[in-house]
């Protein structure tokens, strides 16, 4: 049983290629009962036979517009209560109806957002496991750094909040996931007792997708979420204009979802293009010169990078962007943090067609040995094997 507060189809950000990697495992091993927390109350598009069962649990609506998301977590602050806790609280007797009486040998927990929901997947699986996309306390430790005003403020009250409900929820799952060696040193501070294994995020096995090259640098990534928000004003603030003094002509595209939360930041600039969701950001990725990605807050590990490296395409990142990741300097990608060497780094690039082809090829390299769905595949098989092991 896995129960998901997102889709994990269609494949459309980090969360969704998580989730789905880990649905595709135990599709391999026996049938896969999926409780979907939906926001429309419809189901998620799978590929067909991928679950033997999909149970959907609609939330309840709430307003998506901008002084409504101010007001709901300013609430929120004001209750010490994490965003997306209480959108997910609630469900408890839901869920045990989508259970039905059932029994499982593991019962998955996606997000850290349903973690509470650990008592009822206890009492209908032997084991449970919690997958960890990020570590919700220092996701929000960072962005107060990073950020300002009123959301630095809330930041900050959110993060000892999820600190607490972390050291209280993850010693009671039977094995938390962490992305990446980073995080799970992360939740051994915050909890000790906490079972920590490490899985990283992982893209199936593609080939390198056959465009042409649009002579343009692209940042790809879910513009709703507050780090690549974050990181769009930081680019256009203090990277591109140092770009452009070198390429006046160079266009910048920005490449995902939530593009009306970021229009603000480039309506002045007519070298910036947001795209919108579209469907094969891979191949738009793949049409860059190079990919860059300037984030100064996050948790987990990031999918934009390991796009580009499965397509092939230079890097230029924070090192806050690699974190986590097998990424070396002047190898499979090139790390900075100062908008001067930012920027430096991707002329660098720019200039050289040969620099561009040596970085993007040791990057593929990178994915194929490390990020694919079936080199991270063995780290559940070890998870398997020790969740199984404990049941002797």
């Amino acid at each position: 049983m896995i129960v998901s507060p997102e889709p994990p189809y269609p494949l459309h950000g980090g969360g969704a290629y998580r989730t789905a990697a880990l649905v595709h495992y135990f599709a391999q091993i026996a049938p896969v009962d999926l409780i979907y927390i939906s926001n429309t109350g419809q189901p998620a598009l799978l590929p067909e036979g991928l679950v033997r069962s999909q149970s959907v649990i609609a939330l309840p609506p709430h307003g998506n517009g901008k002084a409504a998301r101010y007001f709901r977590n300013a609430m929120r602050a004001g209750l010490g209560v994490p965003p997306l806790i209480d959108r997910m609280s609630g469900l408890g007797g839901r869920i045990e109806e989508a259970i039905a009486g059932r029994r499982y040998e593991i019962g998955v927990i996606e997000h850290f957002w349903c973690a509470p929901y650990v008592e009822e997947i206890s009492r209908a699986a032997s084991r449970t496991v919690l997958d960890m996309h990020n570590v919700e306390s220092v996701l929000h430790e960072r962005c107060a750094a990073s950020e300002g005003g009123l959301a630095a403020l809330g930041h900050r009250r959110f993060a000892p909040a999820s600190r607490n409900l972390e050291a209280k929820l993850l010693p009671r799952f039977d094995a938390v996931l962490a992305a990446s060696e980073e995080d799970a040193a992360q939740i051994s501070r915050i909890s000790p007792a906490a079972k920590t294994m490490i899985w990283p995020n992982a893209l199936p096995m593609r080939e390198i997708p056959r465009v042409e090259r649009n002579g343009t640098v692209g940042f790809s990534g879910n513009f709703e979420y507050h780090p690549n928000i974050d990181a769009v004003r930081f680019l256009v603030n203090e990277i591109w204009p140092l770009i452009r003094l070198r390429y006046p002509d160079l266009k910048l595209r920005l490449i995902g979802r939530g593009d009306h939360h970021i229009r603000g930041l480039i309506r002045h600039d007519n070298s910036i293009e947001a795209t919108g969701q579209i469907e094969d950001a891979m191949a738009e990725i793949a049409a860059c010169e190079v990919v860059i990605a300037p984030l100064r807050a996050g948790s987990g590990t990031r999918i934009k990078i390991l796009e580009a490296w499965a397509a092939a395409r230079p890097v230029v990142a924070t090192r806050m962007a690699a974190e986590g990741l097998s990424a070396t300097h002047n190898d499979n990608c090139l790390l900075e943090d100062a908008p001067e060497q930012f920027a430096s780094a991707v002329v660098y690039l720019l200039d050289s067609s040969q620099e561009r082809e040596r970085i993007g090829m040791r990057a593929r390299r990178t994915f194929e040995h490390c990020y694919t769905w079936r080199a991270a595949w063995d780290q559940l098989d070890f998870l398997l094997q020790v969740l199984r092991s404990e049941e002797l």
